[in-house]
């Protein structure tokens, strides 16, 4: 049996389309076995595709904006869509069904600035929302285990996380979500599976889009509770409600859609965020960045 290594850039229940495909035994299902990592603090999983350490990373279209922009072709491509939206919610410290964004204005706001794209994603939130994010008073409070404590320290009034941070908040009655980021930017090409393009031409790529595909459909049709015992091994220290209750979200918002390729759609739509936030000068081509999922 062949053996496909994965690895992740971001750890999380926003990334279960590939976790399933790993945990559901869907890659066993197409006679491959697996192994897979969290790339290191401050590497790129895609240098474990430059190195060969890898052959599918779980990444972002975004990851190859700044070079295409600049006439430099990526050494990955992004052939398939694990998510086609922002996957962070805004927690606050009290409870608030009425929510609206201008509340922002005047308060604290914990943002996960650990990277680029949820940053530029939430100002286009705030764009969108009529916000003027100049304007708001944003907190940075380094990682995500340093901004859950600063935010349970009174350093908030609001944090910005990805799931299933927010809901392990409201587990704890520690804080309780208000907002979903992802509809108030719309659908966008947010993260992806990359490879190389030389390994997409592959019998082995064929077989693991196959399997990617099945876990996607399971994923999206599969009661949330089912999913998250499913999971569960790869969250040992997050409550299986917790965990249900994130994978809910996921499916209820339409972040988890069935197709498996990324649209021109989805990806205009994220370049719009990062020409918004001034990332890139030019647009890079669809074909520069995305490639389409290998025949099956």
């Amino acid at each position: 049996m062949s053996k496909i290594s994965i690895q992740f850039s971001r750890f999380s229940a926003f990334y279960s389309p590939l976790i399933a495909t790993m945990g559901g035994g869907f890659l066993k299902d197409e006679g491959l076995d697996h192994e897979w990592s969290n790339s290191a603090v401050g590497k790129s999983a895609v240098d474990a595709l430059i190195d060969g350490s890898a052959h599918v990373v779980q990444s972002a279209p975004s990851q190859g904006f700044i070079p295409a922009s600049k006439g430099v072709t990526p050494p990955e491509v992004h052939f398939a869509q694990i998510n086609e939206m922002d996957g962070f919610f805004l927690a606050g410290q009290k409870a608030d069904p009425d929510f609206t964004w201008d509340k922002l204005n005047g308060a604290k706001i914990i943002v996960d600035q650990t990277s680029v794209q949820p940053l530029c994603m939430f100002k286009y939130a705030c764009f969108k929302s009529g916000l003027d994010f100049s304007k708001l008073e944003i907190v940075n409070a380094g990682t995500g285990a340093d901004m859950i404590d600063a935010f349970k320290g009174g350093a908030g009034d609001y944090i910005h996380l990805q799931g299933p941070a927010p809901q392990q908040l409201e587990f704890d009655g520690a804080g309780y979500i208000v907002a979903a980021v992802g509809p108030a930017i719309g659908p966008c090409a947010f993260s992806s599976l990359a490879s190389t393009r030389e390994w997409l031409e592959t019998d082995m790529a064929k077989a693991f889009t196959r399997a990617y595909a099945k876990a996607r459909a399971w994923l999206i049709s599969t009661p949330a509770d089912e999913v998250a015992g499913t999971l569960s091994e790869y969250f040992p220290s997050i409550h299986a409600s917790v965990l249900a209750s994130t994978v809910g979200y996921y499916q209820n918002l339409g972040n988890w859609t069935p197709h498996v390729e990324i649209t021109r759609e989805s990806y205009e739509a994220a370049l719009d965020v990062f020409e918004h936030d001034g990332r890139i000068e030019t647009r890079p081509k669809y074909e520069d960045v995305v490639a389409p999922p290998p025949e099956v």
